[in-house]
């Protein structure tokens, strides 16, 4: 009777031994949600999806992208913390969620540090300096010269205070001595849209956003915040082109799961994902909407976390740019 006893106890260690084992091999039994903590249409939604349709593929399974947005990302971001780190649940992260709003936020419900376990990042965009059709100046030299004759006199708009747009404003203020007006608008079109009307007289916005405005003469593009000209604005000379040796600005888009991701589950949807970086269909598509492809694996991308909440703290710092609550 023993024996039987011990028989069995050792039945049940065995397959509590194989079980996760055999649940990690069967990943995933049911369909995966990609968190995008902005509204449909923008940048972050479009790696969302490419990344969603690319993913479905690879895993045979249905992949569903959620918009949460507001509050520059927090709501979307928050919500995603709490939810079971499964390998079901993913997020596409931003320059705001795990580098500025740690910044700019007396209280976040959420840890940059302890809350998430990086993936991947996946890809970057870079912002050009827009201003209306009518603006006095030609190039960013004329920008500046204005600026610095006038200060406080030229409005640049931007996504909303704390977003990476504004930021990239205050960085350009430190840089070139500039003193400028910023305007916060809620997210990407109503700035573009203001710009049209002649509302504001500036503004850093995504490539994409503005390069067939110029064509048609509706805005004129300055310069590109980037170290290499854009495809997308060849014409666009950059800011170190212009003087401003070194300035960039934009945003970049990662993959993080919840704290505790299981590593074999971890590492099935790193390999799949880098897989998907390297593929040409993901490539086209990106480039297609002006995204600019940056892939960086998990240890990587924690080291790039890292360095980036470094740089925008900075910024935030000597700006005294600040929002007192989350929602």
């Amino acid at each position: 009777m023993q024996k039987a006893l011990f028989l069995r106890m050792l039945l049940v260690a065995v397959s509590l031994a194989v079980w996760p084992a055999y649940a990690i091999a069967e990943y995933p039994e049911r369909p995966i949600r990609i968190i995008v903590a902005w509204p449909p249409g923008g940048a972050t939604d479009i790696v969302g999806r490419l990344l969603g349709e690319q993913l479905s593929r690879a895993l045979n399974q249905s992949v569903i992208v959620e918009n949460r947005a507001g509050a520059n990302g927090n709501i979307g971001t928050e919500a995603f913390v709490k939810m079971p780190p499964d390998g079901y649940s993913l997020q596409i992260a931003t320059a705001e969620s795990l580098g500025i709003n740690p910044h700019v936020y007396k209280h976040l419900n959420y840890d940059v540090e302890r809350d998430f376990d990086p993936i991947a990042l996946l890809a970057q965009t870079s912002f050009v300096l827009a201003v209306k059709r009518d603006f006095m100046a030609d190039d960013v030299k004329g920008f500046i010269a204005l600026a610095k004759s006038e200060p406080g006199k030229i409005t640049m708009g931007n996504y909303g205070i704390g977003s990476t747009s504004h930021l990239t404003a205050a960085a350009f203020e430190l840089d070139s001595g500039a003193s400028i007006l910023n305007v916060p608008y809620r997210g990407l079109s109503p700035v573009v849209n203001a710009l049209l009307t002649g509302e504001i007289d500036s503004a850093f916005v995504s490539a994409n956003s503005v390069v067939s405005l110029q064509r048609t003469g509706q805005v004129k593009i300055l310069g590109a915040a980037s170290l290499k000209r854009l495809p997308t604005a060849p014409d666009v000379p950059t800011f170190t082109e212009q003087g401003m040796e070194g300035f960039v600005g934009g945003n970049w888009y990662g993959v993080v799961a919840p704290k505790g991701l299981e590593p074999e589950i971890k590492k099935r949807l790193t390999e799949e994902i880098r897989k998907i970086s390297e593929s040409q269909a993901f490539s086209e598509k990106a480039a297609a909407s002006s995204l600019e492809m940056r892939y960086l694996g998990p240890d990587a991308f924690v080291d790039f976390l890292r360095a980036e909440r470094a740089k925008w703290g900075e910024i935030v710092e000597k700006e005294h740019i600040q929002v007192s609550d989350s929602q």
